[in-house]
Parts: C-alpha cells; structure tokens; sequence
C-alpha cells in the first residue's frame, strides 16, 4: 500500500507503511506517529465512541451534554458534549506521553476520512 495523507482544516491522518511508526494523527498545530497497531485502535475506538453517541442521542435532552470513554491497551479516548456535536480527547498509553484533541467543529471531517481510508 502507498502512502496515505488525509488533512482538513483542524485534522490530519495519514499512513506510511514504511518505518516503525506507520500512522499519523495531528491537528493544524501538533501531530503525532502511531504504530501500526496503535493506528488501528484508533481507528477503531473512534468507531465505538460515534456509534456510542449515536445510540445515546435519543436517550438525552437536546442540551444535556455527556462524556464517554474508550480504551485499549495502548490508546485512551474520550468524547465530550452534546450527542450531535462533541470534543475528542486521545492520549497515547504506551510511555510516549502523548496527547491531541480536536474540536466539535472539526471531528465530523475527521470521522468521514476514518470511514472512507483503509489504512492497512
């Protein structure tokens, strides 16, 4: 597989198969490197999260806001606010001390190029 690099305003993605670090998750300002296995996690806790919101929304009042949470081993995430516009917070487990977020504003861009890229 090629190369990969998907970005909007707020957010980027990518993948490189070369390399220990294959993956690549930023915002406008900060961003980085995911293992493989790493990448895949995020990829696929970010899908439990949105389908989690999904599934709360009619549960909730319009403005009552929620924050749920998704582990593995290696990755730490976290959506907060409204079931139809929400934070996400990320924060690498595996001794790399890193952390990113992206706004409400900017996930949904985020979220379509998860879905629409296969990465490995």
């Amino acid at each position: 597989m090629d190369k990969v690099l998907k970005s909007g305003t707020g957010w980027r993605i990518g993948w490189n198969p070369a390399g220990e670090y294959q993956g690549l998750v930023g915002g406008d300002d900060w961003a980085f490197e995911l293992t493989s296995t790493e990448l895949a996690d995020f990829c696929r806790l970010l899908g439990q999260l949105v389908d989690n919101m999904r599934s709360i929304q009619a549960e909730l009042m319009d403005e009552e806001s929620i924050d749920c949470e998704a582990e593995s081993e290696l990755i730490w995430m976290q959506v907060s606010g409204l079931p139809s516009k929400y934070n996400l917070r990320l924060i690498l487990n595996t001794g790399r001390s890193c952390e990113g977020n992206w706004a409400a504003e900017i996930l949904p861009e985020l979220i379509t190029a998860v879905d629409s890229v296969k990465f490995f």
